[in-house]
């Protein structure tokens, strides 16, 4: 199997994610170590504030009561997985567009940094972003999330806007 370098080119943009995450957390935690530190309301009106939490779980605090041998196969082994099948897919479908790869990248990206956080952080994943929601689904704040989470978030639904939405271009990305 040979690999087409601008297959390659997209993950790019997996290694700087994955740097701007880190950085950002390891300033996070080296000017505010403590967790559920408030550090400001960044533009004076409740909106978005920057805040210093602790994730012991994954996505809306799922799993906290899970026993911890069950977190590591939950929250590190099924990721490791995920992304051994995410890699194994990208470099062998002629199925992908350009965009659905750079959506994979993304999603790559940003699971990285969270997974860096729960195999080298102490104290779980470390989010810093609060922002408010004005009860929609029941949150006056959205949970606090991270630069990592981001990326995932608006990567799934790029690639699954794509999927559904997919111009007739044949596999490869090319009209």
């Amino acid at each position: 199997m040979s690999i087409d370098k601008g297959h390659t080119l997209p993950f790019i943009l997996s290694g700087l994610l994955i740097l701007a995450d880190q950085a950002v957390k390891s300033f996070i935690v080296r000017h505010w170590p403590q967790d559920g530190v408030f550090i400001k309301d960044v533009f004076n009106n409740d909106v978005l504030w920057i805040i210093h939490v602790r994730n012991k779980a994954i996505a809306f605090s799922l799993g906290y009561n899970l026993p911890e041998h069950l977190k590591t196969i939950f929250f590190i082994v099924l990721p490791l997985a995920v992304f051994g099948f995410l890699l194994w897919y990208y470099f062998t479908s002629r199925e992908l567009n350009t965009l659905q790869r750079w959506a994979v990248a993304g999603i790559i990206g940003g699971g990285a940094g969270n997974l860096i956080d729960r195999i080298f952080r102490p104290g779980g994943v470390v989010d810093f972003i609060s922002v408010k929601f004005y009860g929609l689904f029941g949150f006056d704040r959205w949970p606090t999330f991270n630069i990592a989470d981001a990326s995932v978030v608006i990567s799934v639904f790029l690639f699954l806007f794509t999927v559904v939405f997919a111009s007739k271009q044949s596999p490869g990305g090319q009209p």
